[in-house]
């Protein structure tokens, strides 16, 4: 069984569409701070200081597929189960499940790549193995 981390969103009202459910994009912000919730969850330091230390900016989407299987809405509390699928040379796929008690509402697919800065552009490096340890 892979690492998972849970991340908590208690759904405002305005995170909601006319019709009292949540706007989609606001999963996709949710799934993104739960990424962050995870990699700090396995221990590892903020961003800048990854930079500052190790030349590594974060981790951007590559790629992003999501599927919703039910509705919610204001005053919903949910949980956002997140863990690492999949590990590849410089990138890794990563799973956000957004539940409202045990009830699947949406899935998340991530691509990421860990990146560095190059000659003013980002580019992705090799899975540091240490950092890939953490998270396993």
């Amino acid at each position: 069984m892979p690492r998972t981390t849970l991340f908590t969103v208690d759904v405002q009202w305005g995170d909601c569409d006319p019709a009292d459910i949540v706007f989609f994009p606001n999963f996709s912000r949710w799934m993104d701070a739960a990424s962050l919730h995870f990699f700090r969850s396995c221990g590892l330091p903020r961003w800048r200081e990854l930079e500052d230390t190790r030349g590594i900016v974060g981790t951007p989407l590559v790629e992003i597929n999501t599927r919703f299987f039910k509705p919610a809405t204001y005053g919903d509390r949910l949980e956002v189960h997140t863990h690492i699928a999949e590990w590849k040379a410089k990138v890794f796929v990563q799973v956000h499940q957004v539940r409202r008690g045990g009830e699947l509402l949406c899935e998340g697919r991530e691509v990421r790549a860990f990146v560095q800065r190059v000659d003013g552009r980002l580019k992705a490096i090799p899975v540091p193995e240490d950092i890939q340890a953490m998270c396993s």
